[in-house]
This record gives C-alpha cells, structure tokens and sequence, in this order.
C-alpha cells in the first residue's frame, strides 16, 4: 500500500509539473507578441512649409537680372578685344605657316642636293672605269696591229720563200703553199678580234661622253643651288640689318 501512494503522489506532481509549464510558456508567448506590436514605429505626416508666391518671384527676378547684368559685362570685353586676338593668332598662324613652308622647301632642296650628290658620285665612278677599260681596250688595239702588221710582213713571197728555205723538202712549192695558209687563217682571226676591239672602242667612247654630260649637268646644278643659297642668305642678312629685331627688356630681378 504505501508504495502505491508513493507512485500516485509522484504522478500527481509529474502533472501538475507538466501544466504549469504549459501556463508559462503561453504567457510568455503573449508577452513577446505584446513588445512586437509596442516595438513598431508609428508614421506621423509632417507639415508642409509653404512660403509666400511674392518673395519667389521676388527672387526670382532678381537672381534673372544679375545673371543677365553679368553676361552682358562678361560680352562687352570680349567683343572689343575679339578682333584684336583674332588679327594676333592669324599673322602668328601665317607665320608659322611660312616658315614652315620654307623650312620643307629647305628639306626638299637638300634631299635634291643629296641626290644629285649620289648620281654625280656615280657617273664620275662610271667614267673612270670606263676609262680603265678604254685603255685596255686601246692597249689590245696596239698589240693586235703590230701583230697584222707583222703578218703582212710574212706573207711577202720573198719572206715565206726565206722562211721554208731551211726545211729541205723535195716540193718546196706545197711547203711555201701551207706556209702561205697559216699566215692568212691567223690574218683572218686576228682581223677578227681587231674588229670587235674596234666596236667596244666605240661603244665606250660614246658612254664616257654620256657619262661626262651628266657630270657636267650635275655639277652645274649643284653649283646653281649654291649661289642661290648664298644669295639667300646675303638677303637675309640684309633684311635683318635694315629691320634689326628689338632688343629685350631686361625683366625686374626679384627682391
């Protein structure tokens, strides 16, 4: 019996245990809901300002007037030194524009100048190598007409009769006849040579002439472009001695 009391006392508070946590955590609940709804800021409309329509336009008109006095001060200046400035940039525009212009005439003169340096080196090159070759040329020439002179020498009858008497032959007419042939056959050969020698002799004379026209040509050129740059600078310096530029004023040193 009492351990049957025990356990129904022991259940007894295990229910009432129960419930009144039940009834805490509801109020508990019920208060958090509360702070929630206290906690949310209310939204209140606050009041316009409405300032009277006469000191805006007041204002206003005011503010227009000054604006348009200030512009109109502003223009007034710069309608009077407007055309002044304007004449300044346009002679400082032309110029820069001139010498510009001279300082290209200038760069395409010696440009000209150089090149008619190079092909004046050239052909002055040229000439004297064609020179060179019209002496040797000259030198065959002299060598190849004592050689035909020296055969028209041996082909005298009485030379190649001398020249196969030594032979002792039993027909000394077919000896003098092949004599006779190889004289004529290296005649021939050596004619031949001479020949050519004679048209490259022509042919370089006519190149060493071309050749020294355009040196001539060249020179002559380079000479013009000379005196014109003296003459250039002659007028340039007398321009600036009739109008000498004006000395600086020395600027105040700071104290």
């Amino acid at each position: 019996m009492p351990k049957k009391l025990f356990r129904r006392i022991v259940i007894i508070l295990l229910v009432v245990l129960t419930v009144a946590g039940l009834f805490l955590v509801d109020s508990n609940a019920q208060r958090r809901r509360r702070r929630r709804r206290s906690s949310a800021p209310r939204i209140t409309n606050p009041q316009i300002y409405q300032p009277p329509a006469n000191d805006n336009s007041n204002t206003s008109t005011e503010a227009g007037l000054t604006d348009n006095s200030n512009s109109n001060q502003n223009m007034q200046p710069s309608a009077s030194e407007n055309p002044e400035e304007m004449r300044k940039t346009i002679r400082s525009l032309s110029s820069q524009v001139d010498k510009l212009n001279d300082k290209l005439g200038q760069m395409e003169q010696s440009q000209r100048s150089l090149l008619d340096l190079e092909r004046l080196s050239r052909a002055e090159q040229r000439a004297t190598s064609l020179r060179a070759e019209l002496r040797d040329v000259q030198q065959k020439e002299s060598d190849l007409q004592a050689r035909l002179e020296d055969l028209d020498y041996a082909l005298k009858p009485e030379n190649i009769e001398r020249a196969v008497a030594g032979y002792g032959s039993t027909r000394p007419e077919e000896v003098r006849a092949q004599r006779k042939r190889q004289l004529e056959t290296e005649q021939e050969r050596v004619t031949k040579q001479f020949d050519q020698l004679a048209t490259s002799h022509a042919r370089i004379d006519e190149a060493i002439a071309a050749s020294d026209v355009e040196i001539e040509r060249l020179r002559k050129r380079l000479d013009d472009v000379d005196k014109s740059e003296i003459l250039n600078q002659k007028g340039k310096s007398q321009a600036n001695e009739e109008n000498p530029s004006p000395t600086p004023k020395p600027s105040p040193t700071p104290y």
